[in-house]
């Protein structure tokens, strides 16, 4: 709800629970559901590589797990709300 009543460009998930493959089309929905097609939808967390490559195909922008740089994640970012 946030995320359509402020407009945003983006949307960063973090989940450290396990839950990831539960909640993100979840919210996903939700967002598609509100008429919201252009927020880029990015997840950070504990998330195996096979999961990773599912939440790409259902429309999550980019996956960071621990360890990722946060220098990748801003560059990721700035160049994908860019774009948008």
């Amino acid at each position: 709800e946030t995320a359509i009543q402020e407009d945003a460009d983006a949307v960063g998930i973090s989940i450290l629970s396990g839950a990831h493959m539960t909640l993100v089309p979840r919210i996903l929905d939700g967002l598609r559901a509100n008429g919201v097609e252009d927020v880029l939808v990015v997840v950070g967390g504990t998330i195996p590589t096979d999961d990773a490559e599912e939440l790409k195909k259902l429309g999550v922008a980019g996956v960071f797990t621990p360890g990722a740089p946060t220098s990748e994640i801003v560059e990721f970012l700035r160049g994908a709300v860019a774009v948008t």
